[in-house]
């Protein structure tokens, strides 16, 4: 069945949204709420410090054979979920909270002590920055000789602040989202290079009682200045405390083999709740990347004076974007990771993918995305939403995917996808302003001669929408473009015909 875009039910489902978030509630967090489980319709302003680390060999793993095929996929996710257990087991003992992880990076909060209790906010800086040294410490402890997994290197950046606390995720998949400037700081410190150590801005910097760096990203603590702030911080827990308590784990929950085998397409079918490493997923596809641009200074102009607006455009905007990759397109979202979202969609069948049409429909998904998005952004100023000048930067690429969830036996929370292409793809995605749509290599190589017109040699297009991408790959006898085509059609013809059928109303006489 051909996958198509239609204004008319776009227009249906922004509606609702936009119904759901009518009113919002917006409080200062206090001691006493809890995180889990927000309502779409409600935020809490939160002081708090945002850690980012970052993986740095993850790539090296992908890389350890030519070919991107089992043994390397299996030796990576053996890799993340190792350390997750690790990290996991780090936060629950110091008292911190685990926002995501993302693959190859861990997004945690230290919010206590609360903001009301004397020197709060030094506190939780050296409190993160002795955390980010004992995540560091311990996963060079956590490798694995036997099925040669590396000990993990690690980038960490800290920043301190206010952010919303939102809800991210849907039906069971929920957990707390944090909007603002300190966590994209911290995450673009942890992402700025690949020298191992932890980076602090100089928010965070002036917080401890350091001077003001002109790059933070290119100065990392030094050994003094992080003892200082672990013998301040106290945290009441040793390396080697956390390495043997993770090894006991491990004998009693071994972590086992890790099995693949295919989902039949449409991926929207797949149940990620039902997966474990025995039971992972892995085919070719395409990984995309669709990121809200601006969204950060957007929270930052806003968080003070009007931050119900904030919850409505997230809560539209992203709404719209799972819809129209999941409904209209028949593909699977993985995760949010903050504004930005991350899917995958495959065409074909039980044994096999038919890579250029997989490509195609991800040529019009991404062309749909960006249709939707802008009637979105107008819905949202019909209702006085104030929506300044976001946009949306969209990456896509082909490649054998992996779909899973790892973590502790029992909890098995983290919902995963690595591969080279995903990797790819968030990279793509990165390059993007926010008009644009760019491709990888490999999906531009297996694409239909009309894709490669659409991307050219850059593989990379601005301001495609639906109605550009259908029409550039038809034009050039894309048979997905032309199935979407002839769907409106088919479509569109009832309601021509009943319109038709209606008498035309006599021009009245003037006397």
């Amino acid at each position: 069945m051909a996958k198509t875009w239609k204004r008319t039910r776009a227009e249906e489902q922004i509606g609702k949204r936009l119904k759901e978030v009518e009113t919002v509630t917006v409080v200062d967090f206090a001691r006493d709420m809890s995180l889990e489980s927000i309502r779409v319709n409600k935020a809490y302003r939160m002081d708090a410090v945002h850690l980012y680390a970052d993986i740095l060999n993850l790539d090296e793993m992908l890389g350890v054979t030519g070919d991107e095929g089992v043994t390397c996929h299996r030796r990576t996710l053996r890799f993340l979920n190792l350390h997750y257990r690790a990290v996991d087991r780090i936060l629950s003992r110091v008292d911190a909270r685990r926002v995501d992880f993302h693959n190859q990076r861990l997004h945690g909060v230290v919010h206590k002590p609360y903001n009301s209790e004397a020197g709060a906010e030094r506190l939780r800086v050296e409190r993160a920055i002795a955390i980010a040294k004992l995540i560091i410490d311990v996963l060079r402890e956590t490798g694995d000789d036997d099925d040669k997994i590396p000990n993990a290197q690690m980038r960490v950046g800290i920043d301190t602040g206010q952010a919303l606390a939102v809800n991210n995720g849907r039906r069971g998949n929920r957990e707390p989202l944090f909007l603002g400037e300190p966590a994209n700081h911290a995450a673009k410190l942890s992402g700025a290079d690949r020298v191992e150590g932890i980076f602090l801005t100089n928010k965070a910097r002036e917080a401890i009682g350091l001077e003001k760096v002109d790059k933070p990203e290119n100065v990392r603590l030094s050994t003094s200045e992080i003892a200082a702030c672990q013998e301040a911080a106290d945290l009441g827990v040793t390396v080697d405390e956390i390495v043997k308590e993770w090894r006991d784990d491990l004998e009693k929950n071994p972590i086992g083999s890790i099995e693949f085998s295919r989902q039949t397409p449409p991926l929207r079918d797949l149940d990620i709740t039902a997966l474990t490493p025995r039971n992972s997923k892995r085919q070719e596809a395409i990984s995309i990347y669709a990121d809200i641009d601006n969204f950060t200074a957007y929270v930052g102009r806003h968080i003070e004076d009007s931050p119900e607006d904030v919850v409505r455009a997230l809560h539209v905007l992203r709404s719209e974007m799972e819809r129209v990759l999941s409904s209209d397109f028949a593909g699977r979202r993985i995760r949010f990771i903050g504004d930005c979202l991350h899917g995958l969609v495959c065409e074909g069948t039980a044994q096999t993918t038919d890579e250029e049409e997989t490509v195609s429909t991800a040529t019009l998904c991404a062309g749909a995305l960006r249709s939707s998005f802008e009637l979105s952004l107008e819905k949202l100023e019909e209702a006085d939403v104030d929506v300044d000048d976001l946009g949306l930067a969209i990456g896509f690429e082909l490649g054998p995917m992996t779909i899973t969830r790892l973590g502790l036996k029992g909890d098995r929370r983290v919902r995963c996808s690595v591969s080279r292409g995903v990797l790819a793809s968030e990279d793509k995605q990165r390059g993007c302003a926010g008009t644009e749509t760019a491709i990888g290599e490999a999906a531009y190589k297996a694409g239909s001669q009309g894709v490669k017109s659409l991307f050219g040699q850059d593989r990379k297009a601005a301001n495609v929408d639906y109605d550009e991408a259908v029409d550039a790959l038809a034009d050039k006898g894309d048979s997905t473009a032309k199935a979407a085509q002839d769907a409106a059609f088919a479509i569109a013809a009832p309601e021509i015909k009943s319109a038709s059928s209606v008498p035309l109303r006599p021009y009245a006489r003037r006397s």
